[in-house]
């Protein structure tokens, strides 16, 4: 049970070989328009010379009475704790067991140190957090790679193992807007980064060019990779959902550091509360304070006074569940007169994820899982009535998608408060895991 990523990782580690179980099916929940799809025989392995059925969640019940399953394994990420549970009723009502395997049996081993950045929910500041380890690994003089969590969407085949060096990289692996996300903003300051499919291959090609291996987290996943040091990032704009999110929680009792992000836009009783949440789960780890420096790329003085429409990273205001981004912070930091509620003017699929997210509120998701999301993202942005665009996003929206009003990019980056910082971590690291010549 599974979104194209953690499913497939678990497939491939603990079933692909596994004489003792067959797999039926994989079931597609979560992100748009997986479902359909074959694993293919490629991947799938000697047993599956047909390959592996990906399914929609919805035809489940369907699924076990036909194929007799006596077990699901649920594998996706920044899930409820509540809707974990609906699903493992539903799949006890059905006759099965449900399981959910645990992080040791489904980490690779890495001949080079690994630095994993995972968080308790998607939108925490992974992203920022990321790079910042890996300008420090970098200053210390370190070839580092980053691996980032699995997205996808495309041809699995063709993207068992992705190495991704130049925004031509992008666009030759017809990249969608969500793995662009991903991707980009680490090619921009200078990093390589592999993702895929099957990441034990995927390991292999990133040692060759690492000194170090710079675990990029998705949503609130557990690594792929077994961590020399396991960094967790919380926010506290969504205070207690560090401890009733799946995995999320799992990473905050396994951190070695936890990063408290957004502390300078976060209310004061909201860092409180994750502060007393970590120290309840985790007393051990190290704890770093940090803001997330929002920054206007161009003219902010277009801000001031005008109708801003804010377009955010789609998958944080999603499932993720925030009101807001960081486009949303900058127009009120810089004194928008009105932010210009989209959903009236929202068509096609940009409709569906509205009602189907209800709770999003007055911004414009920049949801880009294939080539008719991107388009009603652009047939959107132009009926709205406003002065300027602010993109939210961790990637140049315009390469993508044609604007046809002032646009304006922010971007967010992290900075440590106070002792100690990543910083020090990374000096207590070159310590234990010295460069090799």
């Amino acid at each position: 049970m599974g979104a194209a990523g953690r499913d497939f990782h678990n497939f491939n580690v603990l079933y692909r070989h596994n004489p003792k179980v067959e797999v039926v099916a994989f079931t597609a929940t979560q992100i748009p328009h997986i479902e359909g799809r074959t694993y293919p025989p490629s991947l799938a392995g000697d047993a599956y010379p047909a390959g592996i059925p990906i399914v929609p969640a919805s035809e489940l019940p369907a699924l076990f009475e036909r194929e007799r399953v006596d077990t699901a394994i649920f594998s996706y990420s920044d899930a409820s704790y509540e809707h974990v549970m609906q699903r493992a009723a539903l799949v006890n009502a059905l006759g099965a067991d449900f399981v959910l395997l645990g992080a040791n049996r489904t980490m690779l081993a890495s001949a080079r140190p690994v630095i994993a950045v995972c968080a308790v929910r998607t939108g925490s500041g992974k992203s920022q957090t990321t790079r910042r380890m890996a300008e420090l690994l970098r200053a210390h003089g370190y070839r580092v790679v980053v691996v980032r969590h699995p997205m996808p969407y495309g041809d699995l085949a063709a993207q068992a193992v992705q190495r991704l060096g130049s925004y031509e990289d992008l666009a030759q692996a017809h990249c969608t807007i969500e793995e662009r996300e991903e991707y980009e903003h680490h090619i921009a300051a200078g990093s390589v980064v592999f993702a895929g499919v099957d990441y034990a291959l995927i390991l292999k090609e990133a040692e060759k060019e690492a000194d170090v291996i710079l675990w990029d987290g998705g949503n609130n996943d557990l690594p792929f990779y077994r961590p020399s040091v396991w960094i967790v990032v919380v926010d506290p704009h969504r205070p207690g959902h560090e401890i009733r999110y799946y995995p999320g929680e799992t990473n905050l009792y396994r951190a070695d550091v936890v990063v408290v992000n957004k502390m300078d836009s976060a209310s004061p009783a909201g860092v409180e509360e994750v502060l007393r949440n970590v120290a309840s789960r985790n007393p051990r780890a190290t704890v770093v304070r940090a803001r997330s420096l929002v920054t206007v790329q161009g003219d902010a003085a277009l801000i001031g006074g005008r109708r801003v429409l804010c377009v955010e990273d789609g998958p944080t205001v999603t499932h993720g569940e925030m009101r807001y981004g960081a486009a949303m912070v900058a127009a009120k930091q810089h004194g928008a007169a009105t932010i210009v509620d989209p959903r009236p003017y929202a068509v096609g699929e940009l409709a569906d994820t509205f009602r189907a997210y209800p709770n999003i509120g007055p911004l414009l998701p920049a949801m880009g899982y294939g080539d008719a999301q991107i388009e009603d993202l652009e047939r959107t942005i132009k009926s709205v009535p406003c002065d300027v665009v602010l993109v939210g996003t961790p990637i140049d929206l315009t390469r993508l998608v044609r604007i046809d009003k002032p646009c304006l990019r922010v971007t967010y980056a992290l900075e440590e408060i106070g002792r100690p910082t990543l910083a020090d971590v990374v000096q207590e690291f070159v310590g234990k895991h010295p460069r090799r010549d």
